[in-house]
């Protein structure tokens, strides 16, 4: 049986030929998605902002989606719903109302009142505030693993290859997330820990498809000393092509079933994952390796480097 391939052998497609134009257009719609965020803001959960928290224990299973139908019936704000423990547990979280802890209060009631009438024999436990301050530190803290992440793998890549490289990873790096947070502003879609998650799942996912396109670069670097830098950057995507096309395709494939499947609750999750599939597939190709031709990348960049490590294999020999 024939294999079906989804890039031809002998792929030569003439990527660079619009580097300028892709980097020139692409950049300026990830620094428009850090502007626009800060001016219109993002739809912060309950993680994030705040609110109430109550747990139910019921006394049979329940389905969560009809659950959260009937929470968000009451029109209280956009409910998080989490199994706890058991398929008879849950916790309910609910946005911080305005105004005094009386409203706090009445608000757990209200939900106290419908999951009784709803549910008989359901044991609702008090309710308890989700403090500001904490929502706070982990808005901090989700920042920072992002912010930390991308300077760990720029750092790593700057050892690994040089520091054009590393500059090159970096700016594809925030490219992604600007168009990801682009996307969450435009939309309002709810940002709660699972979209910090999935921002991260993106970062990793570029990475590891610019790492084998760098790798390969590097290597037709050692090879092919004479040819221009343009045309060894041609040469290296093609290469990795079909490496870079099979596997997001299979990740889409997956991701693309729960997005259509799954339950509402990893919505915002699996839609964030997607489109920084996509993101991340298009940034590695036409960002992060037309990045090094303007970095000053050259065919003998690192000719001297190479030589060094040449003389010393053949001191190594000589001695053997």
């Amino acid at each position: 049986m024939k294999l079906i391939k989804l890039v031809p052998d002998n792929t030569n497609i003439d990527f660079m030929r619009f580097r300028k134009i892709a980097i020139a257009l692409t950049m300026a719609l990830a620094i428009a998605g850090f502007v626009l965020t800060g001016v219109r803001g993002l739809n912060l959960g309950i993680d994030f902002v705040g609110g109430q928290s109550v747990q139910a224990d019921f006394a049979q299973p329940v389905e969560i989606e009809e659950l959260r139908g009937k929470v968000n019936g009451l029109n209280l704000g956009d409910a998080s719903i989490q199994q706890f423990g058991s398929d008879t547990a849950y916790r309910i979280r609910l946005p911080k109302p305005e105004g005094d802890e009386a409203a706090a209060n009445a608000v757990v009631s209200e939900l106290r009142a419908m999951l009784e009438a709803e549910y008989p024999g359901v044991d609702v436990g008090s309710g308890e505030s989700v403090s500001g301050n904490v929502s706070e530190e982990l808005a901090m803290d989700g920042t920072l693993s992002l912010v930390f992440a991308m300077i760990g793998i720029a750092a790593y890549i700057w050892i690994r290859f040089e520091w054009q490289f590393g500059v090159g990873a970096l700016v594809t790096l925030f490219h992604d997330i600007g168009l990801l947070l682009a996307f969450f502003s435009i939309t309002q879609l709810q940002v709660d820990l699972n979209i910090v998650a999935a921002f991260l799942t993106v970062v990793g996912y570029t990475l590891n498809d610019t790492v084998v396109i760098y790798d390969r670069i590097r290597e037709n670097l050692r090879k092919y000393r004479k040819m221009g830098i343009v045309e060894l950057i041609n040469l290296s995507l093609n290469e990795t092509l079909s490496r870079t096309i099979t596997t997001s395709v299979a990740l889409l494939l997956a991701i693309g079933a729960l997005l259509l499947f799954g339950p509402e609750v990893i919505f915002g999750l699996t839609i964030a994952i997607f489109l920084g599939l996509f993101i991340g597939t298009y940034s590695s190709i036409y960002v992060s390796a037309p990045l090094l031709v303007f970095l000053g990348v050259t065919s003998d960049s690192f000719v001297h480097d190479e030589d060094s490590e040449d003389r010393q294999r053949r001191d190594d020999g000589a001695v053997v």
